[in-house]
């Protein structure tokens, strides 16, 4: 059965050994292996990802399936109803089951927003369908400069809750 349960800072080194697999497997396809790099080495060191859950406020979510983690996802708001989905990973080799529909579904039905909003880089076919497929549509799109010359080319996607 799949459940997801709110990461503490204990949690904090499983998610970023979760980015490292998933990011290598998944982004390198589509942006260079240096960016991805460079992303897992900003986002998801340890000071980094303590700052998002403390500072930032940022809830943490592990992804599980009995005992095993399959990946990880997490939110913030800034007025209870319309949140961000930041991240939202689940390891390539369990995917393409219906986990991400379920585990968005659990999200959804635990924190009860009226609009998730996210972003997807626009070369990331198979994510985009995804939410599409779960009543995201684009809202707009947007360049942000990470730094060293990168930028992130994505869609910014939102989802209204009827």
């Amino acid at each position: 059965m799949i459940h997801i349960t709110i990461a503490q800072e204990k949690d904090l080194e499983t998610v970023a050994n979760l980015a490292k697999v998933i990011w290598n497997h998944h982004y390198v396809p589509f942006i260079a292996q240096e960016q991805v790099d460079y992303m897992l080495a900003k986002i998801y060191n340890h000071q980094s990802l303590v700052e998002q859950l403390t500072e930032k406020k940022h809830v943490f979510y592990l992804i599980k399936k009995d005992d095993e983690t399959l990946g990880f996802l997490s939110v913030s708001s800034e007025n209870t109803t319309d949140y961000f989905l930041h991240k939202f990973y689940i390891d390539q080799q369990k995917s393409n089951t219906g986990i991400g529909t379920e585990v968005l579904n659990l999200l959804i039905k635990t924190i009860n927003p009226k609009s998730l909003i996210l972003t997807v880089n626009r070369q990331n076919y198979k994510s985009i369908n995804f939410y599409f497929k779960n009543g995201f549509k684009i809202d707009r799109v947007e360049d942000f400069d990470i730094g060293d010359g990168y930028q992130m080319n994505d869609f910014v996607m939102l989802k209204q809750m009827s």
